[in-house]
């Protein structure tokens, strides 16, 4: 079972330092991106434009699996550490951004069964009932901790607590399965032969990594191969203003080696979305990328310009943004004009110029020895 009160836990943690934003040891001051360190303003190739059908391949033992260019980041669903849910007012607006979700077609979703305690996975369960299990594509994730439960299993834990997710989640297989973050106490090793054994069993099909930096995941990469597994995904923080994967080669080397890079916090949450200001500042416990609103005035400013030109919402301009630089944003969506915003970052491709005029006005980011390793 998920371990009680994991979600203040994580709430906790961001607030002493796990966030490179928060804790005593962080600078609360943005460091502009190095223009020398950007990668081209199109990784993505150019002649790709992907739309709300388009796939792009995850790296599974059998079968790859294909899902499309933005996935739905389902941490506010039940999380009240962070978030506040509240179920009455909440879980209909949920269901009515699924509902234009799956009309599209935009039904890869991103949990974990530290969300609400576990109450994010089950949300999900609720959602997927009446679907048949090819039409959805689910995500979630393995916490390590503050359940000692997982140091004294050795390598079932993930096992062990990805059966509780199937659980949640009333299914029989998860179709990613992602180790949340680099703060597990046992070795890299020890934790890939819990992921290989999760694919082997048929519990999930294809695994991945969370807030690795590269050597890290060059690591765990071989030593799932050593299993016969390929490391199908790496998901870090990554948005305008949080552009650290990028410029310091990470994005590069999951390129290179075939690992789909997932950007979470892609819109800063809702910083970058309009939403905000420097008299309406987002809640204290929205802790990634969390500058003062007045400091993210210049970048916000060029959103808005070109969502402007474009006539697509701010948000949909930020997300394109990150399309265009080989991420595949996961991005919160708690209500069904949330999705429709964000659905319109789909079917078309910023400029080079465009993509210029951002980047001048784009945030490296930081890391954190926590957390944020990547």
């Amino acid at each position: 079972m998920t371990a009680a009160g994991s979600q203040y836990v994580l709430q906790t943690g961001l607030a002493s330092g796990m966030s490179a934003t928060e804790g005593l040891m962080h600078s609360p001051h943005p460091k502009p991106v190095d223009p020398k360190t950007s990668e081209e303003c199109h990784v993505l190739p150019s002649d790709i434009i992907p739309d709300s059908q388009a796939r792009i391949a995850l790296r599974g033992k059998v079968h790859d699996v294909l899902v499309p260019y933005m996935c739905i980041g389902a941490w506010s669903w039940g999380d009240k550490a962070t978030w506040k849910y509240n179920e009455e007012v909440d879980l209909p607006k949920i269901r009515d951004a699924w509902k234009k979700l799956r009309q599209v077609g935009l039904t890869f979703v991103d949990t974990s069964i530290a969300y609400g305690d576990g109450e994010s996975e089950r949300i999900c369960g609720q959602l997927f009932k009446d679907m048949r299990r090819e039409q959805f594509i689910i995500q979630t994730k393995w916490m390590s901790w503050p359940d000692p439960t997982n140091v004294f299993l050795q390598s079932h834990g993930p096992v062990n607590k990805l059966r509780s997710s199937l659980q949640n989640l009333n299914l029989e297989y998860v179709d990613v399965y992602v180790v949340h973050g680099p703060t597990h106490l046992s070795s890299i090793s020890t934790i890939a032969k819990g992921l290989a054994d999760c694919v082997n069993l048929g519990l999930a099909r294809a695994v991945g990594v969370a807030n690795y930096d590269k050597g890290e995941m060059i690591k765990m990469a071989n030593e799932l191969d050593k299993h016969g597994i390929p490391l199908a995904v790496n998901q870090c923080e990554y948005s305008v203003i949080r552009r650290h994967p990028e410029v310091h080669g990470l994005i590069r080397e999951c390129r290179d080696r075939n690992i789909v890079f997932q950007g979470y916090a892609s819109l800063a949450e809702g910083r970058l979305t309009d939403k905000y200001s420097r008299f309406n500042e987002p809640p204290r416990t929205y802790r990634f990328s969390s500058y003062p609103m007045h400091m993210l005035e210049p970048t916000l400013n060029v959103l808005r310009r070109i969502a402007e030109e474009r006539r697509v919402p701010v948000a949909a301009v930020a997300l394109n943004f990150s399309i265009n630089k080989g991420v595949l944003p996961v991005v919160g969506i708690r209500s069904g004009d949330q999705a429709e915003q964000d659905m319109q970052a789909l079917g078309w491709r910023l400029t080079v110029d465009e993509m210029r005029r951002i980047e001048a006005v784009s945030i490296e980011g930081d890391t954190t020895v926590f957390w944020q390793h990547g």
